[in-house]
C-alpha cells in the first residue's frame, strides 16, 4: 500500500465561495503564513467577470479559518501598479522577512502577467513596493532570509522553448533581480512533464530548503496538476540536492477533481510547525481552499531517497 505522505484534513474543503461575505465566484490558491499566533490566509477569488482579487481570512487553529468583511488587494486604480494589475491580481504568496510580511502576486494585464511585490506588518494595511520581474513570470516565492548577503527567489518564467522551469534569482535590495538560472526542469513522461512551478515559500529545515512545487501533465482530457517536493543547499538554493521521483498529492476529493479548472490541487501555502509538521494549503479545482498536514521529515527523506535528476 503507497504511503500516504499529505494527510488531508478530515473538513475539507476549508473555504467556499459561501463562506465569504462580498459575492465572488471561486476562493483558491492562498498564501498561508502565522502572525501573533494566528493563521493570516490570502486567498485568490474569481469576481463574476472572471478577473481576481485577494480575500483575506483569519484561523486559531489553521483549519477553521473565518473571512473578513472586505477583500485585501484589489488591482489598484491608480498609480504605477494600475496599468498592470487592470486584469486582476492572483496567487500571493506570504513571508516573514526582517520584520515585515512580503506578499508577491501575479499582476495580469494587457501586456501579460508579471509579479509584484508588497508588503504589511500588520494585516491592515497593504503597501505595494515595486513590480519586480517583467512579462512573463509566475509563481513567484521569496526565501525567507538572506542567503549569502542577499535576497532570494524562485518562479517560473513563461516559454514556449522550454518547458516551462524553476528559475532562481538574487537580489540585494528586494526590487533590482539577477543572476538568473534555470535550476530544475519537468522531467520526460513524467507526472510533471508539462510544466513546473514553484508553490508555497521554501521552509527551512537542517538539511535544506523544502520546495513544494507544482507539476503538470497533459491528458486526453485536459490537464492534471499534482504537488511534488524539492530540497535545495541551505547556503547555495541554486542547487537541487533532490527532487521527489512521485507526486505528494493529486487531485481525489470531489471538489479537487471538479471545479473552475477540473483535477488540480495548486499550493501556495505551507506553514511549519514546531512538532515538525507541516500545514499544507491548497487550491482544489481552482474553486475552493483545502488543507492538509505532513511530517516535514518525510518529505526531506523523499527528496533524497528515490529521487529524480532535476536538470
Amino acid at each position: 500500500m503507497k504511503k500516504e505522505l499529505v494527510k488531508r484534513y478530515e473538513n475539507n474543503p476549508i473555504l467556499t465561495k459561501d463562506d465569504i461575505p462580498y459575492p465572488v465566484e471561486t476562493v483558491h490558491n492562498a498564501g498561508v503564513v502565522k502572525y501573533n499566533g494566528r493563521y493570516m490566509m490570502l486567498f485568490r477569488s474569481h469576481l463574476a467577470n472572471g478577473r481576481s482579487i485577494i480575500g483575506i481570512a483569519e484561523s486559531d487553529d489553521g483549519f477553521n479559518f473565518k473571512a473578513r468583511q472586505q477583500p485585501f488587494m484589489a488591482p489598484a486604480k491608480e498609480g504605477a501598479f494600475a496599468e498592470y494589475e487592470a486584469f486582476g491580481v492572483e496567487d500571493a504568496r506570504v513571508v516573514f522577512l526582517e520584520g515585515a510580511y512580503y506578499i508577491t502576486y501575479s499582476a495580469y494585464s494587457a501586456h501579460g502577467v508579471r509579479i509584484g511585490l508588497a508588503k504589511t506588518t500588520d494585516f491592515e494595511l497593504v503597501e505595494r513596493v515595486a513590480l519586480i520581474t517583467q512579462a512573463d513570470h509566475r509563481n513567484t516565492v521569496l526565501f525567507g532570509e538572506k542567503i549569502d548577503g542577499r535576497y532570494v527567489r524562485l518562479d517560473r518564467p513563461h516559454s514556449d522553448i522550454n518547458p516551462w522551469s524553476i528559475w532562481i534569482s538574487y537580489s540585494p535590495d528586494l526590487i533590482h533581480w539577477g543572476d538568473s538560472k534555470v535550476v530544475m526542469k519537468p522531467a520526460k513522461y513524467h507526472w510533471d512533464e508539462m510544466k513546473i512551478g514553484p508553490g508555497a515559500p521554501p521552509v527551512r529545515t537542517d538539511k535544506g530548503w523544502l520546495n513544494i512545487y507544482h507539476g503538470a501533465f497533459q491528458t486526453m482530457a485536459g490537464a492534471v496538476y499534482r504537488l511534488g517536493a524539492a530540497l535545495h543547499k541551505l547556503d547555495d538554493p541554486a542547487v537541487v540536492l533532490g527532487a521527489s521521483d512521485r507526486w505528494i498529492l493529486e487531485p481525489a476529493d470531489a471538489w479537487e477533481r471538479t471545479g473552475y479548472v477540473p483535477n488540480v490541487v495548486f499550493c501556495c501555502g505551507a506553514v511549519a510547525e514546531e512538532d515538525g509538521t507541516v500545514k499544507l494549503y491548497w487550491g482544489g479545482a481552482d474553486t475552493v481552499m483545502c488543507a492538509g498536514t505532513a511530517v516535514i521529515e518525510q518529505l526531506v527523506e523523499l527528496c533524497l531517497t528515490g529521487g529524480r535528476e532535476p536538470l
